[in-house]
């Protein structure tokens, strides 16, 4: 071995001793309740017209299988970093299903009133979590409380096919929360 790499190695091996260790954010606690093996998968942000949104985050017991994320028990996570209006956002959710697939105007009246219930206003540091229990039951939570539940297989995989979706208007984000990144 050079004496340039043997100096490389000393240095890397003294460094890494005294850098800190990056911490794993913990799962939520009203995640931790309902699955208790979940971990962080994947995270990212959301940004429009360079200002950000919110930071996203998925938890999972497993990476997803990406054509069948509707199947399987996860939970999504959003740190909103401004205010918004929870019936805009339950209004943006259904033209971003609309992305997913095609659905009518009967669901979209069922599903938007769901939404209107499940999304309070926010304001920056509010977070939402959408939990899916693979068999098509999702529940909502605002800052740990819950906020909405339904059975429905449809709307779980367009819902969150918002950010898992092929179909996504945020592809960067979904690769990122998927853990498909480089």
């Amino acid at each position: 071995m050079s004496r340039r790499a043997a100096i490389a190695g000393t240095l890397c091996s003294l460094i890494g001793r005294h850098m800190p260790a990056i911490a794993t954010p913990a799962p939520p606690s009203e995640l931790r309740a309902e699955l208790p093996k979940a971990r962080l998968i994947g995270q990212g942000t959301l940004r429009f017209f360079g200002l950000l949104v919110y930071d996203a985050r998925l938890w999972a017991p497993q990476p997803l299988q990406t054509d069948t994320y509707e199947q399987q028990p996860f939970a999504l996570e959003l740190t909103y970093a401004r205010k918004l209006d929870g019936e805009a956002i339950a209004e943006r959710s259904i033209a971003e299903m609309r992305r997913v697939a095609p659905f009518g105007d009967a669901q979209e009246k069922r599903w938007l009133a769901t939404m209107k219930i499940a999304f309070p206003n926010v304001v920056a540091s509010d977070r939402l979590l959408g939990l899916n229990n693979g068999q098509g039951g999702v529940r909502f939570f605002h800052n740990g409380r819950q906020t909405a539940q339904l059975e429905d297989r449809e709307y779980a995989r367009l819902f969150f096919g918002i950010w898992l979706a092929p179909q996504t208007s945020a592809p960067a984000l979904r690769a990122s929360l998927l853990g498909l990144s480089e």
